[in-house]
């Protein structure tokens, strides 16, 4: 048996060559779209690491006299840029080493630390992560990863402690 043609005419090709064309076209447009995005991406990011940061404006705040602190006491301080600070005294004397300036904020996933006075460290009660008092990790995910916490610079004057931050939130 003989089948027969299906006869088609030029419009109707012309049309199917058309589709055909626009979806190639379409598709090798979104691929390209895609990848210059993700290019794009990588540049930023590679951007953002690679160039120097702008450094941001710091100054000297005080915290308090030196006399108000008792030893083994700690105190939460919020610097202008609303990264919370806490200042622990660990000695008798009255210089700047007797004390510590740690950040409150866990470097593994971004919860607030507290001090234990009685435990004498540093507990992030997210993942039990702990801390010594001078702020490196000792126990749980800060110390697998080899993170501790962020030390701020001190000097006392005048009977008074002072604590150097940054004074303007980050871009």
């Amino acid at each position: 048996m003989h089948e027969p043609e299906i006869a088609t005419s030029p419009a109707v090709s012309a049309v199917n060559v058309d589709r055909r064309t626009f979806l190639g076209s379409l598709s090798t447009m979104t691929m390209a779209t895609a990848l210059i995005a993700s290019y794009g991406t990588f540049a930023a990011y590679a951007g953002r690491f690679l160039l120097p940061a702008r450094g941001r404006k710091t100054g000297w705040l005080i915290v308090g006299s030196v006399a108000s602190i008792e030893v083994g006491e700690a105190r939460p301080f919020r610097a202008p840029d609303g990264s919370t600070i806490t200042v622990a005294r660990q000695g008798a004397r009255a210089t700047a080493d007797d004390f510590v300036a740690l950040s409150s904020t866990c470097p593994h996933l971004g919860c607030q630390v507290r001090y234990e006075a009685q435990n004498r460290r540093y507990f992030c009660p997210c993942h039990n992560g702990t801390f010594d008092p001078s702020g490196r990790a000792i126990a749980g995910p800060p110390f697998d990863a080899g993170q501790s916490l962020p030390r701020y610079p001190l000097k006392v004057e005048s009977g008074l402690l002072y604590i150097e931050v940054p004074l303007e939130k980050l871009a």
